[in-house]
């Protein structure tokens, strides 16, 4: 068959490309711009055109597999709904690749990446195995999908946009987090936690699923209700699922780490599980709020069937993801840090660490708001959330699928941020800028296009 994506590009997107590809089948597809993933996918046999032009769509295509982030006004869009070539969603075709496996899904506003790349990494160190398609690529397999056909197993990232993570018929479920996020779908924060609802209960019964302490309140809980401010926020969970809770900042739940400290760069914790304790399990390279999507990977896998060695192995050799946490630099004096945080609370979270890996030291940051919605209804968030650093530089916000908004812009979290340490840059300003700063730490954040300033940042501060 011969498979045409619209917005192949896209992580996600990329993920499916690769896996027909692998599986023997003709893959091309359309994507706005050229970027390193492109690339990679051109130098893997994938057949990729940029111009929005129906002529270049070939003539034998059986199948179109979209993102909702390619505009529906776009040439090549409005060709294949005209001329009626089958075509399906991103999450469509995931659930379906999905049917019939053991899946493991994980959702959630932030953390779902790591999480998920932490589960596929530990599993497929194990004779147990798993194939997987993640939102990010994982340095320890240079790649966003993994195929293994003698595992049971498929993990997911389940992403919450667009309703698509409803497509998805889990065996194990993690929710790692439900903030406010793309309100420009659901509108008010209810109608996103419903979604998440609808989501967890579409957990097997056979399987588990694993939560986020405070988001779901255990059945065996519901006296302490009364007291809880934010209830209303609260997962109703069918009685039929087994629900697991997690944490790393409480000693309440199921899976917890307790005694957390930093050595040298790395992060050690010991994990409580409902059996026992495993003391000093060992994350290399990494960061503060890793640890507790180490907790929730952790509780996945012993669900799995994985032993106390294969889980001490598989969190140590755990590399991480290009652009969560990122580590590019790394000197005696000097440290750059590239991170994918779009959302005011990854912000802080990634801050924290920082502040936590490098206390003492002068932390430059250089944010890219992604979307005009999302800015403007979290402008007040955003600037909270960076007012932490020593020095704070906004690029001009990244609109993705989006068209401008009257008013909207980065200056408006820049006016609500109160630092007279900030500034507003192009994007070809910005090594200079970051320069003169002079920055113990470097860290840059955002969902966009501020990937293509990484290189040339590394190249800068690997020279310096």
């Amino acid at each position: 068959m011969t498979y045409y994506f619209l917005g192949i590009g896209g992580i996600g997107m990329s993920a499916i490309a690769r896996f027909f590809k692998q599986s023997g089948h003709k893959v091309c597809g359309y994507d706005r711009t050229p970027s390193p993933l492109t690339k990679r996918l051109e130098e893997e046999g994938i057949s990729i055109h940029y111009d929005d032009n129906p002529a270049m769509i070939p003539d034998d295509v059986d199948m179109v597999i979209y993102t909702p982030a390619v505009p529906r006004d776009t040439k090549v869009f409005q060709h294949v709904v005209e001329k009626g070539y089958p075509i399906e969603k991103r999450s469509q075709m995931l659930g379906e690749l999905t049917r019939g496996r053991k899946c493991i899904a994980v959702a959630g506003t932030h953390g779902k990446t790591t999480t998920s790349a932490m589960i596929a990494h530990m599993l497929h160190e194990s004779p147990i195995g798993c194939s997987a398609f993640l939102g990010g690529i994982s340095k320890n397999f240079d790649s966003n999908l993994l195929v293994d056909n003698k595992s049971e197993y498929v993990v997911v990232e389940a992403d919450e946009y667009d309703r698509s993570f409803l497509q998805l018929h889990p065996f194990y479920s993690v929710i790692t987090a439900t903030d406010p996020d793309h309100l420009d779908i659901y509108g008010t924060h209810e109608k996103l936690i419903e979604a998440f609802q609808q989501y967890a209960n579409q957990t097997s019964p056979d399987g588990a699923l694993f939560v986020k302490e405070g988001l779901v309140e255990h059945h065996h809980d519901h006296d302490h209700d009364e007291e809880e401010d934010d209830h209303e926020h609260h997962l109703e969970i069918g009685q039929e699922i087994k629900c697991y809770s997690y944490s790393a900042h409480s000693i309440e739940p199921d899976y917890y780490a307790i005694n957390v400290r930093n050595y040298n760069g790395n992060i050690y914790f010991d994990l409580r599980t409902p059996e026992k304790v495993l003391f000093d399990l060992e994350l290399c390279n990494s960061c503060l709020y890793n640890v507790e999507n180490a907790v929730a990977a952790s509780a996945v896998v012993l669900q799995c069937g994985l032993d106390e060695y294969q889980l001490r192995h598989g969190l140590k050799s755990f590399k991480g993801i290009k652009r969560r946490f990122d580590v590019r630099v790394k000197t005696k004096d000097f440290v750059y840090i590239d991170d994918y945080a779009h959302h005011p609370k990854e912000i802080s979270a990634t801050i924290e660490s920082v502040k936590y890996l490098y206390p003492n030291k002068r932390i430059v940051g250089i944010f890219q708001p992604h979307l005009y919605t999302r800015t403007r209804d979290l402008a007040d968030d955003f600037a909270e959330a960076l007012k932490p650093l020593d020095e704070i530089i906004l690029m001009p916000i990244y609109p993705a699928r989006e068209k401008p908004i009257p008013g909207v812009s980065s200056g408006m979290i820049l006016r609500k941020i109160e630092s007279m340490s900030k500034y507003l840059s192009s994007a070809d300003q910005i090594p200079d800028l970051a320069e003169a700063l002079c920055p113990d730490v470097l860290l840059t954040m955002g969902a966009g296009d501020i990937d293509r300033l990484v290189p040339i940042l590394e190249e800068r501060f690997k020279s310096e």
